[in-house]
């Protein structure tokens, strides 16, 4: 599939997406806590009881600052106005979180979506879209989702020999996280359990690839396999639990990319190098000793115990 001679990438960048409203409540909040392991090998976890319960009389449940994946995932449909494209072929290739407030744990929320980035491969093109969720009753910026995708086929609507490129953050290139070849700073080993993606979709991913063994089959998988902002869910925890000492409102920035697939009921064991205020991580999967996610979490402050 190419794309037809009469495309525009200029009118793509420029359109302007619809705003869209989402809710949430603390019961989405717990669920995606369960959905990304929070409790998983103990059910009274003082570091994370916070995130499903109300722990020692706190007054609102706690969220994972990887919860704000979803306003991004439930409020922009990948229709990209000229852009012919097959969904199935879509690969979710990066993401970034960009943090301005703490997040309540129930609130409606403005989202505004835009074109940040689109690249012509040839065979493929990069889209990044930019969507940032504002609170609606008071209109600050919450936070700022990034997410950059891969759409096999969709390349080769140049126009000039140069191949076309544009980004609205042209010093933030779309490139790979360097890990250090250092011992890490600290090691944390999770296991996902076989329903895991079954409980991650409750959160609004109801992609069948996650779900269906026929469908996985298709895709060239031999079940199905877990979503990556799920994985990345477990990273970000992990670092939360052992950089922050708990604290979920340190996190400032996550940036991810998404490497190889996972398949529920793996061990996922997470590396992190603290460099200053930034951590770099990577994880791997136990059982077939490959990475499948690599990126940096950029702290506020670091805890006084470290």
């Amino acid at each position: 599939m190419g794309q037809t001679s009469d495309f525009d990438p200029n009118l793509l960048i420029s359109h302007k997406f619809p705003e869209v409203t989402y809710s949430y409540s603390e019961r989405d909040v717990i669920l995606y806590a369960l959905g990304v392991g929070a409790c998983a090998r103990d059910a009274v976890d003082e570091n994370e009881l916070k995130y499903v319960y109300h722990q020692d009389g706190q007054q609102f449940i706690q969220v994972l600052p990887t919860f704000a994946a979803l306003f991004a995932t439930a409020s922009f449909d990948f229709q990209l106005p000229g852009l012919e494209y097959d969904p199935r072929l879509l690969l979710h290739g990066q993401q970034y979180i960009e943090i301005h407030k703490s997040f309540p744990s129930s609130v409606c929320i403005q989202n505004k979506a835009s074109i940040s980035g689109l690249h012509d491969k040839g065979k493929a093109a990069i889209v990044e879209i930019e969507i940032e969720s504002y609170e609606k009753e008071s209109g600050e910026l919450l936070c700022k989702n990034r997410m950059t995708t891969y759409l096999r086929g969709a390349g080769g609507f140049s126009k000039s020999s140069e191949p076309y490129s544009y980004s609205k953050y042209p010093n933030q290139p779309v490139s790979a996280v360097k890990v250090p070849k250092s011992q890490p700073f600290v090691v944390f080993e999770d296991c996902t359990q076989p329903s895991q993606a079954l409980l991650y979709r409750l959160s609004g991913d109801y992609n069948p690839l996650h779900s269906d063994p026929g469908v996985a089959k298709i895709a060239g998988f031999s079940r199905p396999i877990l979503h990556g902002l799920c994985t990345l869910g477990f990273a970000v925890r992990a670092i939360i639990r052992c950089i922050c000492r708990g604290d979920p409102n340190m996190v400032k920035n996550v940036q991810a990319r998404f490497l190889l697939h996972v398949y529920p009921g793996e061990t996922l064991i997470t590396e992190m190098w603290l460099q200053g205020l930034r951590v770099v991580y990577q994880t791997k999967v136990k059982e077939r000793s490959r990475t499948v996610l690599s990126g940096y979490v950029d702290l506020s402050r670091l805890a006084s115990s470290l």
